[in-house]
């Protein structure tokens, strides 16, 4: 068993593979603690202490506990499988992604590039959907969740939450 794991070092290709699998995870562990510029975690958490039993607590389960903690990856690989579905259905309505669908390898590399156009811009609506969801809540005590709301917040949201989305469905 050593000297198998010995020789994944060995072979070029397997090394890079491997190093390239552990820098993803790496990456990904550190981004899934990572907060969000701009959101109080102390107050955030008081939030979801009351939350657990809603659709915000099965959210957050679907991504790992990210949302709970509003890090870069709170919407995890959700946009990728909303855009693959939407993809997906257009190719049974529209007869341009019917045809895409039949064309083989050149067919798939356009759907795949259009999946990503969707990921990117479903992790955008989402992440303005989760920048005002996380402005309007409050701690129960009063205390914001996000002490300094407005454009800048929900800019920065909307490029964290989008980026994180985009690595996220690399590193799945």
């Amino acid at each position: 068993m050593l000297s198998a794991f010995q020789n994944i070092f060995k072979v070029e290709e397997l090394r890079r593979r491997v190093l390239f699998t552990l820098g993803i995870l790496i990456v990904y562990r550190i981004g899934g603690h990572i907060p969000t510029p701009g959101v109080d975690a102390q107050a955030l958490g008081a939030f979801f202490a009351t939350a657990g039993s809603t659709l915000f607590g099965l959210y957050d389960m679907f991504v790992g506990g990210a949302f709970y903690k509003a890090t870069i990856f709170a919407l995890g690989i959700m946009p990728y499988i909303s855009a693959s579905i939407i993809i997906q259905l257009l190719g049974s309505v529209i007869p341009y992604f019917q045809k895409l669908q039949k064309e083989g390898e050149e067919g798939r590399r356009k759907i795949t590039q259009y999946t990503r156009y969707g990921t990117v811009l479903i992790g955008a609506l989402q992440a303005f959907g989760t920048a005002v969801f996380l402005e309007s809540n409050n701690a129960g005590q009063g205390a914001p969740v996000v002490p300094m709301p407005g454009w800048g917040f929900k800019l920065v949201t909307i490029i964290t939450f989008t980026c994180g989305t985009d690595l996220h469905h690399v590193a799945g």
